[in-house]
């Protein structure tokens, strides 16, 4: 009987240790998996709390934490929280056009606007793209930028101010959409200052102005 207990120890550990060395790294990865889920979602809930939040509505297009992949996009991360505040109340009100925003914005109370403006103004904001290499067409966008002053209402490189949201490392696309939109009158600037400049702006100077500021870091 004593035999018989022995072999089948014998057995079982020779098939434990298989089972290991077998499935172990699989065990491992798994594991490891899990806890990375369990640090992100940490991580989460102390940056916005627990899932699903509202900023979690705005991802599909201005990316996550408010720092979109698609140049077409806005980045939302590190914009002053009044100047977001400021631009949905202008797409529910209708001042300021884009047939996705202006239902979305429609429908948020203003409590959830100001949480909206809260939440992203805290993100670390990030380059959209880095356009593809253009030494005289960057050159070109920032004399255009230094000569018509936006630092001063952009802020220090361009990163946001009091009066002004932040542009360095917004989307190429972005950024040419929405200077044309100044030029051309579809989008309005209360002090009308934006609209003026860009109407100084040739076409060739709007494409100047967003490669140079695409590639700036905010």
């Amino acid at each position: 009987m004593k035999r018989i207990m022995m072999v089948g120890a014998i057995v079982v550990s020779a098939a434990l240790a298989g089972s290991i060395a077998m499935y172990g790294p699989e065990l491992w990865a798994g594991y490891r998996f899990m806890q990375a889920v369990d640090q992100h979602d940490a991580a989460y809930q102390a940056n916005g709390g627990a899932w699903p939040q509202l900023q979690d509505t705005c991802a599909l297009c201005h990316g996550a934490n408010g720092q979109p992949r698609d140049a077409q996009y806005a980045a939302l991360a590190g914009q002053t929280a009044a100047y977001i505040e400021n631009q949905l109340h202008a797409f529910a009100e209708g001042r300021r056009h884009s047939a996705q925003m202006e239902p979305l914005a429609a429908n948020l109370t203003d409590e959830q606007i100001k949480r909206l403006a809260a939440y992203f103004s805290e993100q670390k904001p990030g380059v959209t793209e880095v356009p593809t290499k253009d030494d005289a067409l960057d050159q070109r966008g920032q004399r255009v930028v230094a000569a018509n002053g936006c630092a001063a209402c952009h802020g220090e490189k361009l990163s946001g101010g009091p009066l002004a949201p932040r542009i360095a490392g917004q989307g190429q696309l972005y950024l040419s959409d929405q200077l044309s939109a100044f030029k051309c009158g579809q989008r309005t600037d209360p002090t009308q200052a934006m609209n003026a400049m860009a109407g100084t702006l040739s076409d060739e100077d709007i494409k100047a102005v967003a490669h140079y500021l695409a590639k700036l870091n905010p």
